[in-house]
């Protein structure tokens, strides 16, 4: 399986959007198409490497779109690229500088043609302009030709395409609109006594081609910068990296190209310097900043063998560290990938404008003839000079584009502003369900919790405390649970040593079992201790106590007896309670989902302000109480970040994964904390309320613009250069209100 995401030139609109992926899906073996009008690219998945991309672009190329195969390959593309932030500004700079000329050329020449066109309706004009209207007319001839065959090339090229292939979009309605004017004004000045009425000179509209078409450039320059600005997102995570650093060669130091860096070698960094490269510390101790990537504002102190991320900033002291992942392997590639794709993703919200946009061409040319042909019949004193000037105002305000651009800037300027906040968004369906979320269930153990317990009580029953801890650490250290590893962390440091231990088995939700010096152990829950059924009758005051307090409470039995009993504290984060607070605040449900016991597990409620909690369950029954709320018709998103929680993040509408977790979890989530920070949730809910906010404006004014508009021209009440005006400048203001989201406080 081959992916790729390659750039696309020449789509104007949301129709063209609608070709290109007709287009490429006609290839056998090329699937899961997607087509982004705002960041102008490609994705596309194809299920060998055999496709050949050559005639896929070919077959693009024949209705005037161009895919670039040089660039962004994502499945064969050199690392070195990766995070190159020149790369973006490189492939747009030619389309940009080419319509930038355009619009310059279109812009010399028109001034005069419209000058002319104006003036020459005031007789005190006419008693001082040497020429007579008929050699003016001929000067606006030569004038307006280039506009059309230069500048407007452009139009007629894409819309003759689209002609041969029976199809229209907005290139169609541009080139009709302005070659019905260019065309029926040639005729009157070059050929006058054929389309004169009664003897009168008919009345030429070059004016109004050349205005059209400069206008037209205009709004697309002027959308172009706009939409290379909701892409800033990326070029600034792109940015954090250094263009060089220094490795360790045979003991000195060496400044190489970031580029020609390989994973094991050691880099060193000096305070106020970026981190090249992800690895763990070998040497030294500093203070990182992190909030490029975290949101969170002071610095992370980072000791030996702690993980650092690439293109965050090295703050107080000096270090020395291994490298163990680059480019798109690194924590900064993948939230550069992952911000990539929920750019390039489309939202069920934007399926309507789509619908619509794919008929919108073809119907307005019907609307624009029925107009022409009403008009001719209604005021034929007129002529049809009268019935033109208003089938190419139809023609012309006529914006599929606005509607094209309404949902994925929006998409692309909110999930930006996301990754800068640490709230990392997979795809638009993801942000579009957030802004629906009426109930957050959340699990216990590292999100609630810091996720970093600690052995606090150790309650021996008919044996010595130290024998209990050495074999509860032995059974333990086969595990990879949190708890598991904060059990054996604390006997490491009593350095004691561990026993051979045989027939490990761990029980999902409820413990462990092994065979420690040919004798059975137990380790776990209580309901694991029943299952078994050992009596743990005479610690249980005991267990209720410690449970009472929040702690987690482990039963220990050898050969059915009970041995004792372990407490493990994990204290809940600091924005647990405040992040519970405002999600209620807000109107929505919390609840809290854990194996632990029900003592431990309201200790903990309470102290995080969580009145609905349910204790003692397995991974798979989280899944099933998740079901249970959706059934009702609520909208659940569910907030973890461990392997147990792969299937309750997968059974909620959307997960919601802690960072800090494990890739499962962040595989298997919608939404990414990067930060640990649970008041992420409702920020990350607030960011799709303000972004769908601002997708729903986009579409009732694009819809707005369209229903008025067009009949407005119909009825002969907007000139087409007013026309022109208008539809240039309602894609702009689209991507002008998108670009406000960059603003937005969350």
């Amino acid at each position: 399986m081959a992916k790729y995401n390659l750039p696309v030139e020449g789509m104007t609109c949301a129709a063209c959007v609608a070709r290109v992926e007709k287009i490429v899906g006609t290839f056998e073996g090329v699937k899961n198409i997607n087509v982004n009008f705002a960041s102008e690219k490609i994705a596309f998945e194809t299920e060998n490497e055999n496709v050949n991309l050559e005639k896929i672009a070919e077959a693009v190329d024949e209705y005037g779109y161009k895919i670039k195969l040089a660039e962004s390959v994502a499945g064969t593309s050199k690392s070195e690229d990766f995070l190159n932030p020149g790369a973006i500004k490189e492939e747009k700079d030619d389309h940009y500088n080419k319509l930038k000329n355009d619009f310059i050329v279109a812009l010399i020449f028109t001034l005069p043609v419209f000058m002319a066109s104006m003036l020459m309706d005031f007789q005190w004009f006419q008693n001082v302009w040497p020429l007579s209207m008929p050699q003016t007319q001929k000067i606006m001839l030569v004038l307006t030709t280039p506009i059309i065959f230069i500048s407007g090339k452009r139009f007629f090229i894409i819309a003759w395409n689209n002609i041969k292939h029976f199809s229209a979009e907005m290139n169609t309605l541009v080139a009709i609109g302005t070659a019905s004017a260019y065309g029926y004004s040639v005729m009157s000045t070059l050929f006058p006594e054929s389309v004169s009425i009664s003897g009168q000179m008919p009345h030429v509209y070059f004016e109004t081609a050349a205005v059209i078409i400069t206008l037209i450039l205009m709004g697309r320059l002027l959308e172009h910068r706009a939409k290379r600005k909701t892409r800033g997102a990326i070029k600034e995570l792109m940015g954090l990296r250094p263009k060089t650093a220094r490795i360790l060669e045979n003991g000195k130091e060496v400044e190489v190209n970031l580029n020609d860096l390989l994973i094991g070698q050691i880099v060193v960094v000096r305070p106020g310097e970026k981190i090249p490269a992800d690895g763990l510390i070998e040497i030294g101790s500093s203070a990182v900043d992190e909030s490029m990537l975290t949101g969170e504002s002071i610095p992370v102190q980072k000791n030996k063998n702690d993980r650092v991320i690439g293109g965050t900033i090295n703050k107080t002291g000096s270090f020395n560290f291994r490298i163990t992942a680059l480019s798109e392997k690194s924590v900064l590639g993948r939230i550069i990938q992952m911000v990539e794709d929920a750019q390039g993703s489309k939202a069920p919200i934007q399926k309507l404008a789509d619908k619509v946009a794919s008929v919108f061409a073809p119907v307005v040319i019907v609307i624009a003839l029925v107009t022409l042909v009403v008009w001719l019949v209604v005021a034929p004193e007129l002529g049809i000079s009268n019935a033109l000037i208003h089938f190419v105002a139809v023609l012309i305000i006529a914006c599929p584009c606005a509607l094209g651009l309404a949902t994925p800037t929006a998409i692309m300027v909110g999930t930006g502003l996301g990754a800068k906040r640490g709230i990392l968004i997979k795809d638009a369906e993801s942000l579009e369900i957030a802004n629906k979320i009426n109930r957050v269930v959340f699990d216990k153990t590292g999100t609630i919790t810091e996720g970093k317990p600690t052995v606090t009580d150790i309650i021996p029953w008919h044996i010595e405390k130290n024998d209990l801890l050495r074999i509860v650490a032995s059974v333990e250290n086969k595990s990879e649970h949190p708890l598991a590893n904060s059990i054996v962390e604390y006997a490491e440091k009593l350095n004691m040593d561990m026993l051979e231990v045989e027939s490990f088995n761990s029980i999902t939700g409820l413990g462990l079992s092994a065979i420690v010096n040919s004798e059975a152990v137990i380790i776990g829950n209580k309901k694991l201790m029943s299952e078994y059924s050992i009596k743990s009758d005479e610690l249980n005051d005991k267990f209720n106590s410690l449970s009472d307090e929040g702690k987690t409470v482990i039963f220990v039995a050898r050969d059915g007896e009970l041995l004792g009993l372990l407490a493990i504290a994990d204290p809940i984060k600091q924005s647990s309670a405040e992040a519970v607070k405002k999600l209620n605040s807000a109107g929505i449900k919390v609840t809290m989902l854990t194996g632990d016991n029900k003592g431990t597990a309201e200790a903990i409620a309470l102290q995080a302000g969580i009145e609905n909690f349910v204790a003692e369950v397995m991974p798979e029954d989280k899944a099933r109480i998740i079901k249970e709320y959706q059934a009702k018709g609520e909208i659940v998103a569910m907030v973890g970040d461990g392997i147990n929680d792969a299937p309750a993040l997968a059974q909620a509408d959307i997960g919601i994964a802690i960072g800090t977790g494990t890739d499962v979890a962040i595989e298997t989530a919608g939404i990414t904390l990067v930060k640990g920070d649970l008041s992420g949730v409702e920020r990350a809910i607030n960011l799709s309320h303000k972004t769908i906010k601002t997708i729903k404006q986009n579409l009732f004014w694009a819809f707005i613009y369209n229903t008025i508009g067009i009949p407005l021209a119909a009825f002969g009440l907007l000139n087409p250069m007013i026309a022109a005006l208008a539809m240039a400048f309602s894609s702009v203001s689209v991507v002008t209100n998108s670009l406000r989201l960059k603003k937005a406080k969350i």
